[in-house]
């Protein structure tokens, strides 16, 4: 009788452990360099000079400018996460901050402007009818969402200041520093290291130009914030997508309650909304996902977002580093607040809903209408609103 050979132990967990260690160090590495590239956009915005700040901030005035700004900034780097960090960076930078007041509608347009992302992935569908018409629903309804949470909170703002006190007596609460003390902020000194060769670089290159020297530590350090997003999400999502998937899967046929809370951890483990967003996209196009199912994930990623923005007040220091924890709570405020306002009255939530299948019907028949729908929405109208502004 012939002996069966023993089977070997198999190695894969130890790989796994391995990689996913890899995985930690690099992420860990990626997240020191955006905080170091928000550490550096404040310093580098400091030595640009009055003039040429007060004309921006002079322009940003107008909350209709503001919004225009968050929501074209955003549209073009396809990522709300880097645009509220540069605007956490420019609030609580140490000389000539950007005003609070200013900051807040361009957090609104951020936004809006993230969401182009999944309307985007949604037209890869479009020569599937049926299919296109559930994927650009889904992908809308996080628009639809977000305007109508900016059109209720903007004019409340603009006439009670609610999110900027709110989030100012919050910031006070958790506070790093009180009005007018310097504050440094733990992890300055490895900031500063890893900063050193770009103002090394700006010092070398321009020796007695500090406003010139301002403009490369300040373009540098958003080249840094959007390249080691980038590299996060990336690596972030390489090892937690599969995990992800199954999660939100898991939790179709669950509470809506539940479908946020999913929608908040799965942004929050990858650093990036329109992952999450974009994931339903498929998810709905094949059937597997209704719209009533996405909507409360997509709530979840909007408000599992606003963690990027808490990451980058940490790199903040100086007497004005309070205001960059203002208005990253500004963030999250108007995302919850939106959330319950909005979700839990089914009058209120059908309007995005609503709206998002019925330009979904129209898309649908004919597809020149969601190109003109993302054309004006996120290109056309804040043209327009700039327009206005003459």
């Amino acid at each position: 009788m012939t002996q069966k050979p023993r089977s070997v132990p198999v190695e894969a967990p130890v790989e796994v452990r391995s990689d996913a260690f890899r995985g930690v160090l690099l992420a860990l590495f990626y997240l020191l360099i955006f905080l170091a590239g928000v550490h550096g956009l404040g310093d580098g915005f400091k030595m640009l000079g009055r003039d040429l700040l007060d004309s921006f901030f002079s322009a940003t005035e107008n909350p209709l400018i503001a919004l225009m700004v968050g929501i074209l900034a955003t549209t073009i780097v396809q990522s709300s996460s880097v645009t509220t960090s540069m605007v956490v960076a420019l609030v609580a930078a140490p000389e000539n901050p950007l005003p609070l007041a200013n900051a807040v509608p361009m957090i609104l347009g951020a936004n809006i402007g993230t969401t182009v992302t999944n309307t985007f992935v949604s037209m890869a569908y479009v020569g599937r009818r049926d299919e296109f018409q559930r994927a650009f629903a889904v992908a809308t309804c996080h628009d639809f969402f977000n305007f109508l949470t900016v059109a209720l909170l903007l004019p409340l703002e603009l006439l009670t200041g609610y999110l900027q006190n709110t989030a100012a007596m919050a910031a006070r609460w958790l506070g790093p520093a009180a009005p007018g003390l310097d504050y440094d902020s733990p992890l300055k000194v490895v900031l500063k290291v890893l900063l050193a060769p770009v103002v090394g670089l700006a010092e070398w290159a321009l020796p007695e130009n500090a406003q010139w020297q301002g403009v490369i530590i300040a373009v540098v350090s958003v080249g840094l914030i959007f390249v080691a997003l980038a590299q996060l999400v990336r690596t972030l999502r390489r090892r937690l997508q599969r995990q992800m998937e199954r999660l939100v899967e898991g939790t179709l046929a669950k509470s809506g309650l539940l479908g946020i809370l999913v929608g908040v951890l799965v942004t929050a483990a990858v650093q990036s909304s329109s992952i999450t967003t974009s994931l339903l996209v498929p998810l709905a196009g094949a059937g597997i996902l209704t719209l009533n199912q996405a909507f409360p994930v997509t709530l979840g990623a909007n408000i599992g977002t606003t963690l990027t923005a808490l990451l980058a007040s940490l790199a903040v220091s100086g007497p004005n580093a309070t205001a960059g924890v203002t208005i990253a709570l500004v963030h999250l405020l108007f995302n919850l607040t939106g959330t319950i306002v909005i979700y839990p009255f089914p009058p209120i939530r059908r309007i995005p809903l609503a709206l998002a299948e019925g330009l979904a019907g129209i898309a649908a028949r004919s597809r020149r209408w969601a190109v003109a729908y993302v054309v004006v929405l996120f290109y056309g109208l804040p043209a327009l609103l700039a327009f206005f502004d003459r």
